[in-house]
């Protein structure tokens, strides 16, 4: 009989799984050499158990699996909750394994000793502890709740007293996870009437939308009905910047310029609509909405009075609202280009400084189209969900529904094990930098040629601009003294290629592109550049 250790690695492996992220523990042992001899699954060691979420919460977005990632009893697995929080609340599928207490120590005192079922319980949609009899069975229904609905995280201990011992039951069935159950009839039929009787319905997607792949159906409906289209971050990637239709972002740069659109709409077609990612109610304008969702609309109540629910696959319930004629509706897609592109035109950069916006705009001009990047979260995080041209899903990698910093490096190193033959480039402040520079040495280890494009700019700079208009003293928010950086020629062997100017940006990042391993381009760059652009308000009051 195989034991537990070698039943859950080759089931993982029979999932798609192809990386396995984490710091070992001596509980893990068994697990590890498991994955010494099992082919098709490797061990990738991580400098920190945070970063071997975020790498696995990536793993599951790029691949048709879920990403797995392991950590230890009490610090390995708070450590670990950081990126399990992650694939949860950007909906991302994630199988987190940790070392457990034997039965025997579960509620005494022990060194290490914390509940990890209570710890993972409000970041997952499931969390369990395995048993020699059920491993099969309990990694079939990992597999399912990861992959089904809304995408997301699942944990499952593993008590050490129990995984060198030997399975019992049946062996791991991968089994379709698909939803593919249509609305009611009359709720296709209400919504259709909805958007036809509409005068100015605006449509707007999300994270749904991203997993049920919908770039072509939504621009063929908006084109058909001559609708706006509002994305929200992680979103990008749906449907073209350069596109008639394209209204623009919500929640990030310049969001006020894109309610001088949404807030003309009396109708809203939510597609896919995550409100993990930002709140309906603090933009949509008070006018009726349709739903179109793996799940009912979730608003503060008594929000909106006429909501038409559109539950089930998004994409062919999409699909049978399309078959409605077109509808004559009150918008000018003229002026809604000149608005977007007055938008755009805000964030190009000045003349005369490197700033963010400078930065990637000579970023992008020197990743291919079907390059990877990735971004930690910061101001320069509101720049890109707003102006960075995103040409396909998957091309520009966010954390926006849990926002933590520190994800732009590890979000990288995976997107380079998932796609070894694609450009990856990771976006980061110096603050996020700061938390997961570690993680050099683990591209490093892994021969991973990734590139940081790191925005050197001794500045919280959100932090900052919130201080500065609430009138109160900048303090707490430069990260080194002023004018620093990062001080020397490698970081854990790595090159580090500095820039002051646009110029030569450019030519270290066509360096960097050029070069084998992990590379860091250092732009120093002006932060008061966000200061006109972020934290604008999505509507008036």
């Amino acid at each position: 009989m195989r034991s537990v250790a070698q039943t859950v690695i080759e089931s993982l492996r029979d999932m798609g799984v192809r990386h396995v992220f984490g710091v070992p523990s001596g509980g893990f042992v068994d697990f590890m050499e498991a994955l010494r001899t099992t082919e098709g699954i490797d061990f990738v060691l991580t400098a920190h158990e945070g970063a071997a979420g975020f790498m696995a919460d990536v793993c599951g977005r790029l691949t048709d699996a879920p990403g797995v990632c392991f950590g230890t009893f009490g610090p390995g697995a708070t450590n670990l909750a950081t990126g399990v929080g992650s694939a949860q609340f950007d909906r991302s599928p994630l199988i987190a394994l940790t070392d457990e207490m034997p039965a025997h120590l579960r509620g005494r005192v022990a060194q290490m000793g914390v509940d990890h079922q209570a710890l993972m319980e409000p970041i997952t949609k499931w969390t369990t502890r395995l048993t020699p009899d059920t491993v099969a069975e309990t990694l079939e229904r990992a597999y399912e709740v990861a992959m089904s609905g809304r995408p997301g995280a699942v944990h499952i201990g593993m008590p050490v007293d129990a995984t060198a011992g030997a399975a019992e039951g049946g062996s791991f069935a991968l089994r379709p996870t698909p939803r593919t159950d249509a609305a009611d009839p009359a709720c296709i039929e209400a919504a259709q009437a909805a958007i036809a009787v509409a005068q100015r319905p605006v449509l707007t997607a999300g994270l749904g939308a991203v997993h049920a792949d919908l770039g072509a159906d939504l621009q063929r409906f908006a084109e058909e009905q001559g609708l706006p289209v509002v994305l929200t971050p992680m979103a990008k990637g749906l449907l073209s910047e350069s596109h008639p239709n394209y209204a623009g972002v919500v929640f990030h740069a310049l969001s006020d310029r894109v309610a001088e659109t949404h807030q003309q709409a009396d109708l809203v077609v939510a597609v896919g609509y995550d409100p993990v990612e930002f709140n309906l109610e603090n933009w949509m304008p008070r006018v009726d909405l349709v739903n179109v969702d793996v799940a009912p609309l979730d608003a503060a109540p008594d929000t909106y009075s006429g909501v038409v629910e559109v539950e089930g696959d998004i994409a062919r319930n999409l699909q049978a609202i399309a078959t409605m004629p077109p509808a004559a509706h009150d918008w000018s897609l003229g002026a809604l280009r000149e608005r977007t592109d007055a938008m755009l035109r805000e964030l190009s950069p000045p003349a005369d400084t490197l700033g963010p916006c400078g930065a990637l705009d000579v970023l992008r001009e020197h990743l291919p189209s079907n390059g990877i990047m990735t971004c930690d979260v910061g101001a320069h995080t509101h720049l890109i969900g707003q102006k960075w041209p995103t040409p396909a899903l998957q091309t520009q990698l966010m954390t926006n529904g849990w926002s933590a910093m520190g994800f732009g490096l590890p979000a990288a190193i995976a997107a380079k094990l998932c796609r070894p033959e694609t450009l990856v480039c990771a976006v980061v402040g110096d603050g996020g930098f700061l938390m997961t520079a570690s993680e050099i040495s683990t591209a490093l280890r892994e021969k991973l040629h990734v590139v940081t494009l790191l925005l050197t700019d001794n500045d919280l700079a959100l932090i900052r601009i919130k201080q500065q208009r609430k009138n109160n003293a900048i303090f707490g928010t430069p990260v080194r003294q002023p004018g620093g950086t990062l001080g020397s020629n490698r970081v854990f062997g790595a090159p580090v290629l500095v820039a002051s100017e646009a110029d030569a940006l450019g030519e270290q990042l066509e360096r960097a592109f050029a070069m084998d391993g992990p590379v860091i381009v250092e732009a120093l760059v002006d932060s008061t550049e966000y200061d006109d652009l972020v934290l604008k308000k999505d509507r008036a009051g």
